[in-house]
Order: structure tokens, then C-alpha cells, then sequence
């Protein structure tokens, strides 16, 4: 979908490939965005990683009856309005 909308995306599927996209030398993010699927000891493990690197904005999609997740600068449901929203808002677009 944000494809679609003329946004660059580098997906990662599982942790430890969202650490090595965080870490490739010749990639930088001007958002990164942690999905619905991502358990949420995963999701505080990549922030901690990333928070530790740079101070990229992360919005966090979350599971149902799942809290904000600590140290994301959204958090918000996965619905696709909201995301584009979100997305829209974080970039200044």
C-alpha cells in the first residue's frame, strides 16, 4: 500500500532481520514501522536497538488489546486509514 503511494519501503520479516535492515550501510529511514504480527517483546527489543543508533521516528502497529508500545512515537491501530494518517503526519507530508 504505501508503495502504491510512491514511498520507498524495506521490508524485514522476524527479528533478526529487522536488526541487519537497521544496520545496512547504505539504507536510512525516515520512519520505521513495526507491524500488528511483531510480538511485543520483539517490537521493545528493535526499539532499544534502534534508539540506541539514531532517533528515526517508529510507529507501532498494535495487536488487539495491545497498550502503546514504550518508546514508539506512535502507536496506533492497524487499520489502513490510520496508518496512512500516521505515515502522512510523521513525514510531514
Amino acid at each position: 500500500m504505501l508503495q502504491q503511494m510512491g514511498y520507498d519501503v524495506v521490508s524485514a520479516e522476524g527479528f533478526l532481520a529487522a536488526l541487519e535492515a537497521s544496520e545496512a550501510p547504505n539504507l536510512n529511514f525516515d520512519l520505521v514501522i513495526l507491524g500488528h504480527t511483531v510480538p511485543a517483546k520483539d517490537k521493545a527489543g528493535i526499539i532499544l536497538h534502534l534508539r540506541q543508533r539514531c532517533k528515526t521516528p517508529i510507529l507501532a502497529l498494535l495487536r488487539p488489546h495491545e497498550g502503546a508500545i514504550p518508546h514508539a512515537n506512535r502507536s496506533i491501530d492497524p487499520e489502513p486509514e490510520k496508518l496512512i494518517a500516521a505515515v502522512r503526519e510523521i513525514l510531514g507530508a
